[in-house]
């Protein structure tokens, strides 16, 4: 009779639950403590600009004496502060985060770095109906809602023409088509205009924020304060946007509604902000994909809208300030001048993907 070995217990598996969520808690601290940071640099980096802003320009005014303009101080130097650059600078500010915000969304629930309002025709179908109502003698809150108007139906063509999903690079191409549609009717609604009215038409097509009434700064600035509300209490459902339509219905999300909204806000921002400075080029388009990059992950909306605030300042001062000679271009053509390489680079950059292998 044999005597057989004791067996020793087998060990029980370890449930790797727990450290899973330690690193998923690690791992949204390190994007959080990165966001706040990022945050933080781009509010003082508005600061400065924005100061920048108010002391430099033909009457030059000490950091101390904005300061007193500020809070309520009287004389020469209120009426610059108050009187002229302020209003400028708002109208910056509350322009470029409308515009980084309305980019950022769409490019993060269309899932496509090329999907910005001024790229897939929302822009366009803004700035064609806004120009028909400048012809026609309209001001102020019609050519708002002509913009608004223009860019619902440029955003309902894109919706039909681009199949169920609203998503991918049919949606960007169909949305080209559409804006190549919207030029047409831009170039039909300049002809229509009378010499004054063309002429006020193109100054307007340039973009620019040099013409500032509060009115228009109230505008803006309203209507991205209730978008941004809407976002934050939809963040849950635009955070399953990240995953594909099938993971995100799983998990009870209503992925092709969801998207359909998200464009329609983009639509209402790209709208007001259009029908106030005009089509300032590219600003919606460079937002998404620079904020992206300093937060390093997920849609960045918020981040998108601090950077479309800073660039339209920052070319702004650029366009009064840097550029030799007498003529201040406005804030649209330095933008588009420094937007065409930004999307030359981004194209190249996708081709490149492409063709390395897997």
């Amino acid at each position: 009779m044999t005597a057989t070995a004791p067996t020793l217990p087998t060990p029980a598996p370890q449930d790797p639950t727990p450290r899973v969520r330690e690193e998923l808690v690690a791992l949204r601290r390190r994007i959080a403590r990165r966001a706040t940071l990022v945050a933080l640099v781009l509010v003082l980096v508005l600061l400065g600009l924005s100061l920048t802003a108010l002391t430099v320009g033909s009457a030059t005014v000490g950091p101390l004496e904005v300061i007193g303009a500020l809070t309520g101080a009287e004389g020469t130097t209120s009426f610059v502060v108050l009187g002229l650059r302020l209003p400028r600078l708002a109208l910056g500010l509350v322009v470029g985060a409308a515009l980084g915000l309305a980019g950022a969304l769409l490019q993060a629930v269309v899932r496509n770095p090329l999907a910005s309002p001024d790229i897939v025709g929302l822009t366009g179908g803004a700035s064609a109906a806004a120009v028909l109502a400048i012809a026609a003698g309209a001001t102020g809150a019609a050519v708002d809602s002509a913009a608004l108007l223009g860019a619902l139906v440029a955003a309902t063509l894109v919706f039909v023409l681009s199949g169920r999903g609203v998503t991918g690079t049919r949606f960007v191409v169909i949305g080209v088509a559409v804006a190549f549609l919207a030029n047409g009717f831009l170039g039909y609604a300049l002809t229509r205009a009378s010499l004054t009215g063309a002429r006020s038409a193109f100054f307007w097509l340039v973009g620019s924020v040099g013409s500032a009434p509060w009115g228009d700064v109230l505008r803006v600035g309203a209507t991205l304060t209730v978008v941004a509300l809407v976002l934050l209490l939809a963040r849950r459902r635009l955070s399953a946007l990240a995953l594909d339509d099938d993971t995100a219905r799983a998990l009870g999300a209503h992925p092709v509604a969801t998207r359909v909204v998200a464009i329609l806000l983009s639509s209402v921002l790209a709208a007001v902000a259009v029908a106030v400075a005009g089509p300032i080029a590219f600003v919606a388009f460079v937002s998404g994909p620079i904020a992206r990059r300093l937060r390093g992950s997920g849609p960045a909306l918020a981040t998108a809208t601090l950077v479309g605030a800073t660039v339209v300042v920052a070319a702004d001062l650029v366009g009064q300030h840097l550029v030799p000679g007498t003529l201040q271009p406005p804030v649209g053509l330095i933008t588009g001048a420094l937007g065409a390489p930004f999307l030359i680079w981004l194209l190249v950059r996708g081709e490149r993907r492409k063709e390395s292998p897997a």
